[in-house]
Order: C-alpha cells, then structure tokens, then sequence
C-alpha cells in the first residue's frame, strides 16, 4: 500500500493549524499528528502549509481554453489538457467545470462546442489522464431559445453534479448597468452602436419569450437527477424567492449585499468569485466579496476565470479580515465539496482522501508549490 509521510508542516485542519506530521496511505489520509520534530523519514516540508486541495464549483477556463481568440478554435482534447494544467497547478483538485448551455453563437456553433467539451472530458476521465478531478456543471441561459432541447440532450452525464439557472438579459442582475454591458460587450466583439442596440433589442425579447417557461422546463428536467440546482446572479429578494421556489440550493455570485441576506434566510449557500477578492470589488460594479464576507454572506469561492486566485483569495481574506486561517480556507475547500455533496473531500481529516496542496507564503502571492490527488502527486 502506498504511503506519503509529511513532516515539519502547518497543517490546516477543520479544527484550527497544527505543527507536525501527516500521513496518507492508500489515497486516503491516515493520520493527523502535532509532532514538530519528525522522524526525519517523510516529506520535509520546512514550515510550509498543508491544505486540503481545493474544491473549485463554476469556473469557465476551459471554454476559454476552447475559444483563445475571437473565431479561433482550438482542438477540445488539447484545450483540456491546458485547461487541467492549470487548475492542478494552482491546487484546485476537484473541478466542475462549468459548460455554457445556450446564449453564445448560433445553434450550430453552441452544440458543436458543447458536444466537443463534454466528449473531451468524457475521454479525459476514461482515459485516466487528468489531474484533477473533473466534473459537470452545466451553465443554462433560460433566455436562450434553444436551452432546454441543449440541456435534455446532456442531462444523463455521469459526471453532471450542478445546473445553474442563468439569465444574463441586460438591464439586470450582473448587467442591470447597461454602460458597463456595453463596455464588456464591445472589448469582446467590437461592436458598432447600432449592432450592440440590436443585441439589446433581441436578448430583452428573447427573455420576455422564453425565460419563465424555459427556467421551469430544466427545473422539471432536473427533478430526477441526482445534483446540485443554483442560481446566479441574483441581485432582489425577489430572485431569491424564485431560486428557492425553484429548489436551488446555492446562490452563486448575488450581485447586492440584499439578495445575499435574502439567501441565508432561505437556508441557501453563497459563493462569491475569488477574483472579486483579489481585485477589491466587481468589474461588473456589484457587491463587493469581501464585504459580503465581513457580514457572514459569504460560503464559498469559486475562481470563475483566474483558477490561481481561488488559493490567493483564501489568504487574503484571511489577512484582511483577520479570519483564521482554518475559516477562510473553508471557502476554497470543504464549504464547495459540501455544496455538491462530495462528503470524501474537503478536509484534512483521517480517513477523507488525500486531496493536499503545500502552500508556501514567500511573498504577497501564496505558491502552491506541490500538489497530490488521492495521494498521488500531479503538481
């Protein structure tokens, strides 16, 4: 049976950071110690951190692996592969990466680029080639018109372990600022005046048409299957409201502190973006993460399009609000495996899986210098 000893280490446990020693065997971890002066046998780990590895619930990376460019398309499987690199890399060893159903392109180019996605990591999995662990979620834009016929044909995806409902129509929630939805839309595309109204003009009718009945068809779709419902970008109480009418069990990203206090209310989970951490507010001029955190608004992270700040927001929380360390990494860990629930990872804790990434703090930036997955390393 394999065996991985790690000595002289900070260890981040549910219960608070212990000086000692580590040891996993069999992929799984075997034993938790506080004893400072090792045996001089194991992994040397000179004071650093030891995390449970991170759990990250929505990130686009790989869509945007897929699509580098503008109207450039890179092959999925090799898009994949860049797009695991990376996560493992910044200790994120349990992915569900988030596929867009709907709302890009025609209905040609969302199939073609959904299918490709999901048949990458399909083959990824099987294949045993991945370093993290990658699962499914499926981003679903209820305005779209042709959402529900995308989803129902994905639905049965083993690996499928959350649906968002997504309405990204501008003049609300994330884009209720139509100044700011414009800049966003133009640096993409470069869009002329009259070509950026039209979209307007369309995505509000198409909402109008489609929204309701499509939000209540995938909910319908979803009712047999065995995962995670959230919402997103929920920015009244109102939204809130329907979330939870809806069944979701997370709020991810409310854009005011309003909609967030609505969510803990109804029993929901909160997740915020660590890069709204990092960058002190939202680019799209939402609530900011932090002061969602200070008022206990605040569950879980997710590194949405920097997979590196999922580690890095962890930290600074920590420092700037003076949590400790075993509460903010909570957020990057156990409070997402929770959410979905993966009850074999998360913690530090004997008999969970060795899920562990070495931390060290050398600079303004924590490093994950070493990264293992059910023991095994993979960064």
């Amino acid at each position: 049976m394999s065996e991985q000893v790690f000595e002289n280490a900070q260890i981040v446990t549910p219960e608070g950071v212990v000086h000692g020693r580590m040891v996993l065997r069999g992929g799984h971890i075997h034993e938790v110690a506080a004893d400072g002066a090792g045996t001089g046998r194991g992994i040397d780990c000179e004071g650093d951190y030891l995390l449970p590895g991170l759990v990250e619930l929505h990130t686009d990376n790989l869509e945007r692996q897929v699509q580098p460019r503008p109207k450039v398309r890179w092959p999925a499987d090799a898009a994949l592969m860049a797009h695991d690199a990376q996560v493992a890399a910044a200790g994120i060893t349990t992915v569900c990466d988030a596929i867009c159903v709907g709302f890009y392109g025609g209905k040609r180019e969302r199939l073609e680029l959904l299918d490709l996605s999901l048949a990458a990591i399909r083959q990824g999995r099987a294949a045993g080639t991945l370093k993290a662990d990658h699962l499914l979620h499926l981003r679903c834009e209820v305005s779209d018109p042709h959402v529900v016929e995308l989803f129902e044909g994905h639905r049965s995806e083993p690996s499928l372990a959350i649906v968002s409902l997504m309405d990204h129509t501008p003049g609300q929630r994330q884009w209720r600022d139509l100044e700011r939805y414009r800049t966003f839309h133009r640096g993409r595309n470069g869009a002329t005046d009259a070509e950026f109204e039209a979209l307007v003009e369309r995505r509000i009718d198409e909402q109008a048409r489609y929204a309701d009945a499509h939000r209540q068809a995938i909910v319908e779709l979803c009712r047999d299957l065995s995962v995670t419902l959230a919402s997103h970008d929920d920015t009244t109480p109102a939204h809130v409201a329907q979330a939870r009418e809806d069944g979701c069990a997370i709020s991810e990203f409310p854009t005011t502190r309003a909609a967030a206090e609505a969510a803990r209310a109804a029993g929901m989970a909160i997740i915020m973006g660590a890069p709204n951490v990092i960058l002190g507010g939202s680019h799209s001029g939402n609530v900011a993460a932090e002061d969602l955190a200070a008022h206990d608004l605040l569950d879980g992270l997710s590194s949405d399009y920097v997979p590196v700040s999922l580690l890095h927001a962890a930290f600074r929380l920590h420092g700037g609000l003076e949590w400790p360390l075993e509460r903010a990494v909570d957020l990057v860990s156990g409070g997402p495996a929770r959410m979905c629930g993966l009850v074999d990872r998360g913690a530090l804790v004997p008999g969970l899986r060795g899920d562990v990434v070495r931390v060290r703090c050398a600079g303004a930036v924590p490093a994950a210098i070493a990264v293992w997955r059910e023991g095994r390393r993979v960064a």
